[in-house]
């Protein structure tokens, strides 16, 4: 679903999804309306088109997004499918750098090291030229083997200018007790290329001061080529099970392992002077300038994750929809989220409101800055407010209109708030809001044909 898809893609702005957790709830959905019997099957239109844009918009001139979605699907019979989709998306506005804000106004130099930006004091450090377009396209094809196996493969590739990505996926689904208990093994690969503004930055390494006599000497150093790469292998275990004709259950097991170029090459960390900020605005000064550092993460990370899903159709012809998912990892993240849903149908129309909940503990090596006595000793940091402690929220609500012939026009509202908490500043740093909250507004409109 388009719809879903787009969200899923909003909250991606701060957390990466899952490409086949999304496979299976999918497949969740089509075993609860129903497999088509041969005479629906020879009744179904050979194309089904799903059309949608999203807009997304973060406060405070943060990021804002717009993407539209296009989903074919080709009907060959009621299990044989073919689903082509594209997305084009533009993103901009300002993104968080890392630093800490500060007493006194701050000068960094653009990521390509040609040009500069200043915050003023008490302002939170954002660069304000963040400006991104990505083009994605993946295809899937879905067949049976016999009465009891089923099948699905696919590829995407997606274009970025400064990040690509290729990948393939499929998984093998075995059908039970009349195909009311499925059991699906599925396995994503990807290869993703790097090849960030500037260069790459080498982990922990001083940021170049722009504006000083050496600055070119200094970027040049800081930086260890132009390109590098990033795998990633998923697998993922579930279990669909049909418990009446109005109640469906899901339970997944999943596994992530990343290996290569994990930082973001446009975050940096702050160190702050011990003395409680005696110098200035706090900041550790190094020949007269404040001091920050390139972050550095581990260069793998194992993730795994538990998902329960569970759908029931009340007698009026409600559904209701709660999920949740548990994921940890090796850089000490865990989380939770908790997803409900509601759907009331009213004839032709419904209306389906929505209430999300995520939290997640900080990596190990997330520190919000790092003191000048501990820097030296450092093997990794990152003060990027995406590893560290955060609750978010998001309330929704989804208006539908069910055509003729099966179309649908739809549109989707949601207010997400994100809430970060840490460590808490020294001296004049103390003074500053570390971490500020976060609002975004997501809309959905989208066509069903």
């Amino acid at each position: 679903m388009v719809d879903e898809d787009l969200e899923v893609v909003a909250v991606a702005v701060i957390k990466k999804n899952n490409r086949l957790t999304g496979m299976l709830a999918s497949a969740g959905c089509a075993l609860l309306s129903g497999l088509p019997t041969q005479a629906q099957a020879a009744e179904l239109d050979l194309w089904d088109f799903d059309t949608a844009t999203l807009i997304y918009a973060e406060g405070d001139g943060r990021v804002s997004a717009l993407e539209p979605v296009i989903s074919a699907t080709r009907n060959f019979d009621s299990e044989t499918k073919l689903n082509l989709k594209l997305a084009i998306d533009t993103l901009t506005g300002a993104s968080p750098n890392g630093a800490t804000p500060s007493d006194q106004a701050q000068t960094f130099a653009r990521p390509s090291g040609k040009g500069r930006y200043t915050i003023s004091e008490g302002e939170q450090p954002l660069d304000d030229t963040f400006k991104d377009g990505r083009g994605a396209f993946s295809a899937t094809w879905s067949a049976p083997i016999n009465r009891d196996w089923a099948y699905t493969a696919g590829g995407y590739l997606s274009s970025e200018h400064d990040y690509q990505s290729l990948g393939a996926n499929g998984s093998v689904s075995r059908y039970l007790n009349q195909k009311n208990t499925t059991l699906t093994f599925g396995m994503n690969l990807s290869s993703d290329t790097l090849n960030p503004e500037g260069g790459l930055p080498v982990g922990l390494n001083r940021v170049p001061t722009f504006g000083s006599t050496a600055f070119s000497t200094d970027f040049d150093n800081s930086r260890d080529g132009s390109s590098d790469n990033k795998q990633v292998v998923d697998i993922i275990l579930g279990l669909t099970q049909v418990i009446d004709r109005k109640t469906l259950v899901q339970f997944n097991y999943s596994l992530s392992a990343s290996s290569g170029y994990l930082n973001d090459p446009y975050k940096i960390v702050s160190v702050i002077d011990d003395a409680s900020g005696a110098n200035y605005g706090g900041h550790y000064q190094l020949a007269g300038n404040n001091l920050y550092l390139y972050e550095k993460r581990p260069d793998s990370r194992l993730k795994q994750a538990l998902f329960w899903q569970g759908k029931r159709q009340l007698n009026n012809g409600d559904i209701l929809d709660l999920s949740y998912r548990f994921m940890f990892d090796d850089w000490g993240i865990n989380s939770h989220t908790l997803d409900l849903r509601y759907r009331w149908n009213l004839g032709q129309h419904y209306l389906e409101p929505q209430l999300r909940w995520y939290s997640q503990s900080a990596a190990d090596f997330y520190q919000r800055y790092v003191t000048a006595s501990e820097y030296p000793a450092l093997d990794d940091v990152s003060a990027d407010y995406r590893l560290g402690d955060l609750d978010t929220y998001t309330i929704g609500l989804r208006y539908g209109y069910h055509l003729r012939e099966g179309k649908e026009l739809y549109t989707r509202v949601s207010f997400y708030q994100e809430t970060n908490t840490g460590q808490s500043g020294i001296g004049k740093l103390s003074r500053q809001e570390l971490y500020p909250d976060n609002t975004a507004v997501m809309m959905t409109v989208g066509y069903r044909f």
